[in-house]
């Protein structure tokens, strides 16, 4: 499933193609996806401009001067920067195609995705306005996320993980934060120490940072939106790596099942 470092590599993908062009048409082969892709997708773009693009969580905001197309990938889906009348494959479900010959194709092997619009605010949409705030932000720090954990028992790698606590702490990513901030994933939010979640906070905004920078991590299908891979996978300290030898003391890595998750940890050096 693309995260947050995945969706932003694909928003700074598209953002220099797009900014400041104007739509001349939009195809929508494929209305049916997680919801069904808003009608005015077609019905409006034409003549509209691409003011810019922006990422709330894991969603792409792409604003024109009519409103906001809203853009998640889902599990499997993608953006990709093509030629006008590029053949269309299988699963290219919509095509926004520009003035200058060239079009932004949004595929979708699973359908879980969605491509909806917006002409309100856009923070106040259902799907954006009860999400928590991004990992990179200021308003991500230690007293937020030690207050929000006080009596939680839930587990610190499912607090960190829920959307609504911060936005774009996937599986890869929890798991890798976890490990450099020497917490163990299962046990509960609400007792770790404030000293703790200070280490932890900044191995999320270290871990999610130094993804963006190397373009998100590879896995199945994911490329970012300019077509080149990310490649954060080749330094995963554990995350997919359960049974082999922990790269800081050398111990065999366990891996367990936690909402039915891989939960990848080292017994010694995470406590």
């Amino acid at each position: 499933m693309p995260e947050l470092p995945e969706v932003e590599t694909s928003r700074r993908g598209i953002d220099p193609h797009i900014r400041g062009q104007t739509i001349a048409r939009s195809v929508v082969r494929q209305p049916q996806l997680r919801w069904p892709v808003s009608p005015q997708i077609t019905a409006l773009m034409p003549g509209q401009t691409v003011l810019g693009t922006q990422r709330r969580g894991k969603y792409i905001l792409i604003e024109t001067t009519a409103g906001h197309i809203i853009i998640h990938l889902g599990m499997s889906g993608s953006v990709r920067i093509l030629p006008a009348g590029a053949p269309a494959a299988k699963h290219d479900h919509i095509d926004i195609v520009f003035t200058h010959e060239l079009m932004l194709r949004y595929t979708d092997p699973r359908r879980f995705g969605c491509v909806l619009w917006s002409e309100d605010a856009i923070a106040e949409h259902p799907l954006l306005a009860r999400l928590g705030p991004e990992p990179l932000a200021e308003d991500f720090d230690t007293s937020y996320l030690f207050r929000l954990s006080r009596g939680r028992k839930t587990p610190i790698k499912s607090f960190i993980m829920d959307s609504h606590v911060v936005v774009g702490v996937g599986n890869i990513y929890a798991n890798e934060a976890l490990f450099m901030a020497g917490i163990r994933p299962l046990v509960e939010a609400g007792s770790v120490s404030r000293v703790r979640m200070a280490r932890l906070v900044a191995c999320i905004k270290q871990v999610i940072a130094h993804a963006i920078t190397v373009g998100g991590t590879t896995l199945r299908d994911f490329v970012g939106g300019d077509g080149k891979p990310g490649y954060f996978q080749q330094s995963l300290l554990v995350y997919g790596r359960g049974t082999e030898p922990c790269k800081q003391c050398g111990g065999i890595l366990q891996e367990v099942r936690l909402s039915a998750r891989s939960t990848v940890f080292c017994k010694r050096c995470q406590r």
